[in-house]
């Protein structure tokens, strides 16, 4: 098990950046597979994007790709989501979930949530 912390949320205009981060305590980050959900009021949590445990294989949802950016640095035990061109669509509590059997995301670690709001 982890424990994650993430980061960097806030308010933003629409057009602007955030960069999120996910911090992991634990010595078996390296082991994990890494994602990014987002849940906005009165809306079920999405899938954002993924990373392999190595950050060799990436995956993102039709709506932030080509403006999400996942990676990872396994030696800071942090995952990181670039996010340009918000939306205000793209308003939402983030949040990053490790997992590492390869089962649900729902049986994964996940973090208590960032949120993010991007004004129109």
């Amino acid at each position: 098990q982890v424990q994650l912390v993430e980061s960097g949320g806030g308010l933003v205009q629409a057009g602007g950046s955030l960069r999120l981060s996910c911090a992991a305590s634990g010595r078996t980050f390296s082991s994990y597979r890494m994602g990014w959900f987002r849940q906005a009021p009165g809306k079920e949590r999405d899938f954002v994007a993924s990373v392999s445990w190595d950050g060799r294989r990436t995956y993102y949802a039709d709506s932030v790709k080509g403006r999400f950016t996942i990676s990872r640095d396994n030696a800071k035990n942090t995952v990181y989501l670039q996010m340009n061109n918000l939306k205000p669509e793209d308003t939402a509590v983030y949040y990053c979930v490790a997992e590492r059997t390869g089962a649900s995301w729902s049986k994964g670690d996940w973090g208590q949530g960032t949120q993010v709001t991007v004004s129109s």
